[in-house]
């Protein structure tokens, strides 16, 4: 479940599409596209409020056009979630005790993201 990001002003309840930060060392506001998590010290604005958006005297305004062939996913970025998937969707070989590099660990047992691994030298007596 996704939750929407609305405008920092106050009574206000649309949804943020800007997002406003102050630099106080160049006395200037930027105002950009919504940034992609929000921050402490910025403030999302609608789309209303970031059109009328006025700085105080002796300050400056610099407005960030989004750019829109980057407002998407591209072609590759789809490409490479769907391989995701199905890398993670692939089972596991099984690994025979004494199969694959010899002296490495051999997975025992598997819960969800965990895996139990034994050490090849514990079934060996030293001594």
């Amino acid at each position: 479940m996704s939750i929407a990001r609305i405008c920092s002003r106050a009574a206000c309840h649309k949804p943020a599409v800007s997002t406003l930060t102050y630099v106080y060392a160049d006395s200037t506001c930027v105002l950009g596209p919504l940034a992609t998590y929000a921050e402490p010290h910025c403030y999302d604005l609608c789309a209303d409020h970031a059109d009328r958006l006025t700085a105080p005297n002796g300050w400056e305004v610099i407005r960030l056009a989004p750019d829109p062939a980057a407002a998407g996913p591209s072609s590759d970025d789809l490409e490479a979630l769907a391989n995701a998937v199905r890398e993670a969707a692939r089972p596991l070989p099984r690994q025979e005790p004494g199969a694959g590099t010899p002296g490495a660990p051999v997975e025992v047992a598997r819960r969800r993201h965990l895996r139990m691994l034994q050490d090849p030298g514990a079934n060996s007596s030293e001594g």
